[in-house]
């Protein structure tokens, strides 16, 4: 029996794939059981050192919890920046208009080609100089200004590669019954590009959830892996504290995944991301508004 991607496997591809498969969980458990012995000999699964995470509130009061908000301040506000800033740089990339379209992609390829610790460190620099901000302030502003900045540009990208992977017929159906420019990018490429871009987009959050250690490690703003250093400090278990921040960090991004493949299946559902795009109630609904008139078949432009 054969596939349209690939021919069944005889016997002698399964019994090779089960000696692999056999050979690779061998090799795995290994590597698993030399790690945990190295950590064993050094003290490192001693219940003293992960104590502090179990037997009394005072590690997560202190240290986790705060820099746990701090992370996801700065994730969320940077979020809500560069999403809709990414967009409009995205769109205005694909103008027709020249004087929009060349700054649009300046400040793009600008952007997106210099590292966002540079960007976050340039930041801290003008908040202090230029502005009244508190120092206190200072590292969560530099923070967001450097993830807004770079992510933004990457994001606009990833919004103008979703529209421009749509089938050209949609924008020539769209203007073949009277819609404008404006009205095709915002009723039929936009809806139904979100879902193409959808998986990219939810990869560029995750590595800013991500990205908000670098002000950590640079400009002393106290986000969770920072915590967890002071924390180190104080209770000396170096590996429990990055475990520890490592499963925050791994259930904070597979929640933001989860539910984005959750909004795709239901994007993808819904008909408005679907195909079905122009029907006649959207066609009534412009000629109510003047902006296009119904067709007709076999009657003549009310035009």
């Amino acid at each position: 029996m054969t596939s349209v991607l690939y021919d069944a496997q005889g016997p002698s591809a399964k019994r090779r794939n089960v000696l692999y498969t056999a050979v690779f969980l061998a090799a795995l458990a290994a590597v698993l059981w030399w790690v945990y012995s190295k950590l064993d000999d050094k003290g490192q699964l001693d219940w003293v050192l992960w104590k502090p995470f179990f037997s009394s509130t005072e590690a997560w009061s202190t240290y986790i919890w705060p820099g746990l908000q701090n992370t996801l301040k700065a994730a969320a506000l940077s979020m809500v920046i560069a999403l809709p800033l990414g967009a409009v740089l995205g769109i205005a990339r694909l103008s027709d208009h020249v004087w929009v379209r060349v700054p649009a992609s300046i400040v793009v390829e600008f952007f997106r080609a210099i590292p966002v610790l540079v960007l976050m460190i340039f930041g801290l620099a003008l908040f202090a100089k230029y502005t009244n901000v508190s120092s206190d302030d200072r590292p969560l502003y530099a923070v967001v200004t450097g993830l807004v900045l770079y992510n933004a540009s990457v994001l606009a990208e990833i919004v103008r590669a979703g529209i421009l992977a749509l089938p050209k017929g949609q924008t020539e159906a769209a203007m073949a019954v009277g819609l404008r420019k404006s009205q095709v990018m915002r009723l039929i490429l936009l809806p139904q590009s979100v879902t193409v871009m959808l998986p990219a987009l939810v990869s560029q959050l995750v590595v800013m959830v991500k990205d908000t250690a670098l002000g950590g490690a640079v400009l002393t703003f106290s986000e969770l892996l920072a915590s967890a250093n002071t924390m180190i400090g104080y209770y000396g278990n170096t590996i429990a504290s990055f475990t520890v921040v490592a499963v925050i960090f791994i259930l904070i991004n597979f929640s933001l995944t989860t539910f984005a493949s959750w909004l795709e299946g239901r994007l993808r559902r819904s008909k408005k991301s679907t195909g079905a795009v122009v029907g006649v109630e959207m066609l009534e609904d412009l000629d109510a508004v003047g902006h296009a008139q119904p067709f007709e078949p076999g009657g003549k432009d009310k035009a």
